[in-house]
This record gives structure tokens, C-alpha cells and sequence, in this order.
């Protein structure tokens, strides 16, 4: 009878537990929805949100429109430019490759691919932005979509690096961020490869996982299921930018926005990625796994591994992430952002979870409010 009773208290117990886990869950939920309500109006660009652990998707809430125009809701299907994002994916591969003995991270780029700068640049100093390599503003290394068939990469590169064939620091002395730098990893990765860039993660990462074009890619392979971007109407980039920019991207307004048309950036390896929130969350689910498809541990490490200058000064990179914290929790991240598009991915390690923020505009402090966010699921 005693060992009855107390079973019967031990199913109270967990099952008390197991509805409060749940109440304390929706009310998590409920905090983030309320502020990316909060966020967008009815008639403005919208945000995909979404917050996995590595077995199931925890929150995927989406607000705002992917079509002003048409008033047409986003949802977790519409696919976004990622721009920067695409960065972790160039990491990825590398580290693919490495994995194969086909890539050593301490080899000097110029083993593999012809460049102007220091024949001594590294792999890894490509890797972790330690390259010295300048990064000039990108604003016109861009080119129409329906341009694309008759795009040159190779000739667009060859200009790129005659107009920048200065190292702004020696190689391994300090951070500096160079998307430069990640579109000759691209060209190392088709070198080593033998296949195109877009071709070997399509093939590697993307349908390793399962995923299809349809949900993130290299293309926009379906206009409807792709959110236009904007730009607002009163921005200092609307004001200023058109200096800079190329005119023919510019579309028409659409109430307080202004469309930007569909583009392709000139070096897929350093931006090119085009996909949803829940596309990259796939990504990140299969990296908090034990057993990712990806990547064995020890490459799993050097994602979460933190680099050193030449002097032995930490910087905040890994080899293809950003360090941060979060109510002193170590995150890695990386943030994209361009024509129309702004995007943010974190993986918190240590606490078995990752997120994805994508929003159709230009301007958007992703990381305050993936901050805010996320702080509703991440304990120290």
C-alpha cells in the first residue's frame, strides 16, 4: 500500500512539473511574440523568427508582410536574402574539406588560388577576418537577378582585387573584416572541389540535409514564395545611398517603402545565400546534434574555437562565427545585411538551443532584438 502511495505522489509530482515546464514554455512564447508584434505595423515588411533545440522547433512565429503591394502575410515558407549569413555556410565547407585532407587551415591561400596580396595569408587567417585584407563597402558588387545568365564572377572578382590590392594590416595582427577574404575562400573551395561554389554546398550542406530549393539556395527559384525588400521611404539610405548604389535597383514605392529589386551578390561564398528563417534553422539544429551530418566533432569544435592574433591576442571570432554573450551565455553568431534584406543567426551552445531572425527591409538592429528575443529562452 505505501509503495502505492507513493507512486501515485510521484505521478503528481512530475506531472505537476510537466504542466508548469509547459505554462513557464507558453509564457516564454508569449513575451517574444508579443515583441515582434510590437515591432511591425499591419502594413509594413515583416520578421521570421525562430528558435530550435536540436530535436524540435521551439517557437517559429512570423509578422508583417512579404509584399506590401499585394498585402500578402509573410510566412515561414517566404525565402529572404541572407546575405552575410551565407558566410558560416563558406565556413562550413571548408572545414568539409579539411575534414577530407583536401584542405589544410595553416596552408597559405596562394597554394591553391592565384591573389595580390601576401603570399603568406592563411586559410584560417581568411577564416577568422585576421587576414588583413580590406573589406571596401559592397554596395555595388550586386547585380540584377534577370541579369544573372550573363553574370562574369570571375571578371567581376578580377576588378574587385585591381581596385583593392592593398592589405590594410599584416597578415594574423589583428581583426579585420573583409568580404574579400570570403570570396577567395570560394574560390579555394571550387579549386579543391572541382565545383562551383554554389554547386558544392547545394550538394554538401543543403541536400545533406534534406533541404530543397525551394527553401534556400543560391536562386530565387520561385517569385512568389520570395519577400520583396524594402527600404524606408524617409532613411538616410534612401536619402544618401542613391550615390552610391546603382539606380536600376531601385523599384517603386509602396506606401512609406521603397522596393528593392531582386539582386545577386557578385561573390556568392561571401553572400550569396538565399533561404527562410526555418531553412537556416535546419543548419544550426544539425550542429547542436551529437551526430551531425555536417561536420565531424573536432570540425564542430574550431566553429566554437576562439582565434588568436600572431601575438597570442584573443579576438571575437571563431573560425567562420562572431562571439557574443547573452545573460552570460557564450553565443556565436553572424549577421547579413543589403539590398532590402536583414538577417541574424545565433547557436548557444551550451544551452542546446539556436535562433534565426530575417526581416524584408534594409535597416534593423538584429542584434538588440534578437537580444530581447532570445533572453525569453537563454539561461545562464
Amino acid at each position: 500500500m505505501k509503495l502505492i502511495i507513493t507512486l501515485c505522489i510521484l505521478v503528481v509530482v512530475i506531472s505537476c512539473s510537466v504542466v508548469q515546464g509547459e505554462k513557464e514554455g507558453m509564457q516564454m512564447d508569449d513575451k517574444a511574440i508579443s515583441v515582434l508584434s510590437n515591432l511591425v505595423d499591419d502594413n509594413e515588411p515583416g520578421i521570421q523568427y525562430i528558435v530550435v533545440n536540436k530535436n524540435a522547433t521551439i517557437l517559429d512565429h512570423n509578422v508583417g508582410l512579404s509584399n506590401i503591394e499585394k498585402g500578402s502575410l509573410l510566412n515561414s515558407s517566404h525565402t529572404m536574402a541572407a546575405f552575410s549569413m551565407t558566410k558560416a555556410l563558406t565556413a562550413i565547407a571548408v572545414l568539409q574539406l579539411v575534414e577530407l585532407n583536401k584542405i589544410n587551415l595553416n596552408d597559405s591561400v596562394s597554394d591553391y588560388i592565384e591573389h595580390p596580396y601576401n603570399p603568406h595569408i592563411s586559410i584560417r587567417q581568411l577564416l577568422s577576418h585576421t587576414s588583413g585584407i580590406a573589406n571596401p563597402i559592397p554596395l555595388k558588387w550586386v547585380h540584377l537577378s534577370k541579369e544573372h545568365g550573363s553574370f562574369d564572377e570571375a571578371s567581376a572578382l578580377t576588378k574587385v582585387l585591381n581596385e583593392n590590392p592593398d592589405l590594410d594590416a599584416q597578415p594574423g595582427t589583428e581583426y579585420s573584416y573583409s568580404n574579400i577574404g570570403y570570396w577567395l575562400l570560394g574560390k579555394v573551395i571550387e579549386q579543391v572541389s572541382g565545383k562551383t561554389y554554389s554547386d558544392y554546398v547545394t550538394e554538401n550542406i543543403i541536400e545533406v540535409l534534406g533541404l530543397t530549393s525551394n527553401e534556400i539556395g543560391f536562386l530565387i527559384v520561385n517569385k512568389n514564395n520570395h519577400a520583396k525588400g524594402y527600404l524606408k521611404k524617409w532613411s538616410f539610405m534612401n536619402l544618401f545611398g542613391r550615390f552610391f548604389i546603382d539606380g536600376n535597383l531601385l523599384g517603386e514605392y509602396e506606401g512609406s517603402w521603397l522596393h528593392i529589386k531582386n539582386v545577386y551578390l557578385n561573390g556568392p561564398s561571401f553572400g550569396g545565400a538565399i533561404g527562410s528563417a526555418t531553412a537556416f534553422s535546419k543548419i544550426l539544429q544539425d550542429l547542436l546534434s551529437e551526430q551531425s551530418k555536417l561536420l565531424g566533432e573536432k570540425s564542430k569544435q574550431l566553429l566554437y574555437s576562439q582565434q588568436q592574433t600572431n601575438a597570442g591576442k584573443n579576438i571575437d571570432m571563431t573560425l567562420g562565427w562572431h562571439i557574443g554573450k547573452l545573460n552570460g551565455v557564450t553565443y556565436y553568431f553572424k549577421e547579413g545585411g543589403g539590398a532590402g534584406f536583414h538577417s541574424e543567426m545565433r547557436i548557444y551552445p551550451d544551452n542546446g538551443l539556436a535562433s534565426v531572425i530575417m526581416t524584408n527591409k534594409t535597416s534593423f538592429n538584429s542584434r538588440k532584438i534578437l537580444n530581447e528575443l532570445d533572453a525569453n529562452y537563454v539561461e545562464n
